[in-house]
């Protein structure tokens, strides 16, 4: 500080001198720069703002000594004139600051070496003053208050060399650590000592405890103090001071004085200069009633909910001012608002798109140029890019003003991520096993959000072959065409029968305009199976049960026609880790009838899935199922793999329980499947920990379901969203065979 003024009292000093020495306007013939020992010359004479052959100014003899002084190489400045013909010359004489030629570091063990380095630095050859001295003290107290030490002692020990050069030893003593004993309040009559350090996070020592004082913990301590007393009405709350008191060589004792004020209850709110809003919408956003205890915190929300409101109308300029008149206990609100324009959207600027096509990111935008600005509306889009499931999930909105109206146009930065994948594996699960997995995928082909995929699966009883393509955007329209070409063979080994099948399907779908979020779509599949009984005897033990399987398996193959309706609804805000929305899916499926084929059955399938924000960043998420086959026309009964066998994971999975082992022999043909999962983000929407209740049943009557009796199981797991796709293990508990069991889920795990 002393620096500071004495280097401002020179460039006063100086500037007067220049005013009354030198002849303003006179035409400066030569600039000397006297004194640098380690600096050229011509580096001082670039950096002033005087030039040989301008008229001499006295505020540009201020400006170039502050400059200089500012470069840190200085530590005196003296500008001096001589006469010269018909002007002058100007004669600047420097005095450098000391390099820096060594630094030794003595006495750090709490802070490491390193760290200190980085706090300091000094490199050699760097410049050497009293205000890098200062700075440098500065950072390593701090840094030591910040592990508990009270009673450091840091010197800095210089030693002068030739050629304008030092040696530098930092030396400390770092004492012990300030251990808190006890922390004493003053002043707190409506609050008791052990509320308020149960909101701190600086504690007392104890057997469990360290007691060690952290500064920048306790700076934040003391908001904590200061905000739980806005929030119980003390609006006039002031912390007016703390101090350390030692009880011992060891020992410290923290005491914090308040002076709490008056506790105010809620009043009464008046509007003013609202126009767009009436009175009724903005006081709807107030939560509080009078005589209410006023709290600080759940006003400065509601505020925001205000503010909110207009900004969701493109009133992005508004002002709102809002005052407290006190009425003895009383605290009424006093809202001055100013609604300023309404911003108008012009042009909407994309940009960091390298890979993905601009028309596919501008079909995920629900505000268009033209539009009102509705924050709301720019949150679904930033949502519905993310969502697209290749876009980084940091996507910048900024805004340019481009007229006096406040109109506005839009900046949208994105980052594209790794669409491709190419990924194998071995797994384990009940059923089959060891089980593996290759694929090859692309969910933005071309740049054009196309999705494209093929799969191996196998194991110990399954073979999965599949290749996929889906374009959701057929033409640059709203219609979506995929299709599917497959062929698995998969043994039933707990039902005792192999089937195989080969075939494929193809799907049109668009967005229902009415209905938001949503989609329907109608598909066509083609496919052949073929059953083969694997347990003869086992089969015939049970032959009424496994009638229809008895039937099939003597039949080559057997062909499915079968058309599908399929409506859906997804207002997720996060498709890999959604916090709030839902998804709703409706599912109906016909086969043979007048479509042909070798099978009559309809299948029906209703799915709903709710998520919601439950507290701190755990979200609640639940699931309903229902399911529904039944024959019809030429067929007596639905084939055994289109029924219903839950347990396990996937779409029927009751965790806990072994996969396909709920149901009656042969499947069900009808299930349901009611699941809760607690979820808590450990590393955003990458890692999640989730803990779950899974409960449901299949039978083949309505009437044989009882929910008291449904097969239930909890457990908890982890969900990692990795460069091979979304991945998940959990390790349940099956309330009833009373036995643990791991899964491990690809893919969609809820």
């Amino acid at each position: 500080m002393l620096k500071y003024i004495k280097q401002n009292l020179l460039v006063i000093i100086l500037l007067s001198l220049a005013c009354s020495l030198f002849a303003a306007g006179e035409t400066i013939y030569e600039i000397r720069v006297v004194g640098t020992k380690n600096i050229a010359p011509e580096l001082v004479t670039s950096a002033i703002s005087m030039r040989v052959g301008d008229p001499l100014d006295p505020e540009a003899v201020a400006r170039s000594i502050k400059t200089l002084y500012r470069m840190g190489v200085f530590s005196d400045i003296t500008v001096l004139s001589e006469p010269y013909r018909s002007g002058i010359n100007v004669i600047i004489e420097v005095e450098e600051n000391p390099v820096v030629s060594s630094v030794s570091y003595h006495g750090f063990k709490a802070v490491k070496k390193e760290k200190v380095e980085e706090l300091a630095n000094l490199r050699i050859g760097s410049y050497w003053s009293s205000g890098v001295k200062a700075a440098l003290h500065q950072k390593l107290m701090s840094e030591y208050s910040s592990k508990g030490f009270g009673n450091v002692k840091i010197e800095v020990i210089e030693q002068d060399l030739p050629d304008m050069k030092v040696a530098l030893q930092i030396r400390v003593e770092e004492g012990s650590r300030t251990t808190i004993k006890q922390i004493t309040f003053n002043g707190n009559e409506s609050m008791d000592d052990k509320t308020l350090k149960k909101k701190m996070k600086t504690k007392e020592s104890g057997f469990l405890r360290s007691g060690r004082f952290d500064q920048e913990k306790f700076d934040a301590d003391l908001i904590l103090l200061s905000n739980h007393y806005k929030k119980n009405g003390y609006i006039d709350i002031s912390i007016t001071g703390y101090e350390m008191v030692q009880i011992s060589d060891k020992y410290h004792e923290l005491v914090i004085n308040f002076f709490e004020g008056q506790q105010f209850t809620f009043g009464s709110v008046n509007v003013h200069g609202n126009e767009y809003f009436d009175n009724e919408e903005i006081l709807a956003q107030f939560s509080m009633k009078e005589g209410d205890t006023f709290n600080q915190e759940k006003f400065e929300s509601q505020m925001y909910g205000i503010y909110s409101l207009y900004s969701d109308e493109g009133f992005i300029y508004t002002q709102i001012n809002s005052d407290y008149a006190r009425d003895e206990d009383r605290l009424n609100i006093e809202l001055n608002i100013t609604e300023n324009t309404r911003a108008k959207v012009r042009q909407i600027h994309l940009s960091g798109n390298d890979r993905t096509k601009e028309k596919v990111l501008r079909r995920q935008l629900e505000i268009a140029p033209g539009d009102y600005f509705r924050r709301t509306q720019l949150i679904r889009s930033q949502q519905n890019i993310y969502n697209l499931g290749y876009i980084d999930p940091d996507i910048g909105i900024d805004y340019d003003q481009i007229n006096r109206n406040g109109d506005i146009d839009l900046k949208i930065h994105v980052a594209d991520a790794s669409s491709g994948m190419a990924n194998g594996g071995i797994g384990y699960n009940s059923l089959d096993k060891l089980v593996g997995q290759f694929s090859i995928s692309q969910t933005n082909l071309f740049g054009n959000n196309w999705s494209s995929g093929l799969t191996w699966d196998f194991g110990a009883n399954t073979q999965n072959f599949d290749f996929s393509f889906t374009n959701p955007n057929l033409y640059d329209t709203d219609i979506l065409l995929g299709t599917n070409l497959y062929y698995t063979s998969k043994n039933w080994s707990s039902f005792n029968y192999k089937i195989s099948t080969r075939g494929g399907t193809a799907r049109l779908g668009r967005s229902v305009p009415w209905v938001d979020r949503s989609r329907a779509s109608v598909g066509y599949s083609f496919y052949s199976k073929k059953y083969r009984i694997t347990n003869e005897s086992a089969v015939m033990a049970d032959s009424v049960a496994n009638a229809t399987l008895i039937e099939l398996a003597g039949k080559d193959w057997m062909r499915t026609s079968a058309v599908n309706f399929t409506f859906s609804r997804d207002s997720r805000d996060n498709i890999y880790f959604p916090t709030k929305g839902s998804q709703l899916t409706l599912y109906s499926e016909v086969a043979g009838g007048p479509l042909m084929g070798d099978f009559d059955y309809f299948k029906q399938i209703a799915q709903v899935n709710w998520y919601t924000d439950a507290w701190y960043k755990i979200t609640f998420r639940n699931k309903w199922r229902f399911s529904y086959i039944t024959p019809y026309g030429r067929s007596d009964d639905a084939p055994p793999d289109e029924k219903f066998y839950l347990g396990g994971t996937g779409v029927d999975g009751i965790r806990g329980y072994p996969d396909s082992s709920i149901g009656p022999t042969g499947g069900g043909t009808r299930a349901i499947l009611l699941s809760s999962e607690i979820g808590y983000p450990i590393a955003g929407d990458q890692v999640i920990a989730v803990a779950f209740f899974d409960a449901g049943d299949s039978a083949n009557h309505l009437r044989d379901f009882n929910f008291l009796k449904f097969k239930k199981g909890i457990g908890a797991g982890i969900r990692i969203r990795s460069p091979f796709g979304l991945i998940g293990f959990d390790y349940a508990y099956g309330l009833d065979n009373r036995s643990w069991e791991p899964h491990l889920q690809f893919g969609t795990t809820f």
